[in-house]
């Protein structure tokens, strides 16, 4: 499936409620893993291209070197999304994914904790 011209502010809302209705039915305490899975079924319902664990190579004075870093999930060749499910996210978690911004080369992040009684409270965008 080739890339859909959304511009970004629309993409990440579509993310966004995507991953609203994930988490209205399943709720906090589940394990990322969860949250990723039935994320992708609800991006893929609505018709949106992903790649799921994009590997991540690491650019090393001019080499691109395997590290074993792997993206959790990017949305129509654009989007970021780094998924956790933790009690708090913290700022190397924002850190982190900056960083896979920056070695990736995209320019649009999304940080989402599941693990919070209101996904809105757990959602971190993040445009560099």
């Amino acid at each position: 499936m080739s890339p859909v011209a959304y511009p970004h502010s629309e993409l990440t809302e579509k993310i966004i409620g995507a991953a609203i209705e994930v988490h209205k039915h399943l709720g906090p305490g589940l394990l990322e893993s969860a949250y990723q899975v039935c994320l992708c079924r609800e991006l893929a319902s609505s018709g949106i291209a992903f790649a799921v664990e994009v590997p991540l190579p690491v650019s090393y004075k001019g080499h691109l070197l395997e590290a074993g870093y792997r993206l959790d999930i990017v949305v129509e060749e654009l989007v970021i999304l780094e998924l956790k499910s933790i009690e708090q996210l913290n700022s190397v978690h924002e850190a982190q994914l900056l960083t896979y911004l920056r070695l990736s080369g995209k320019r649009v992040g999304l940080l989402i904790n599941f693990n919070v009684a209101l996904l809105k409270d757990g959602i971190i965008r993040r445009v560099v």
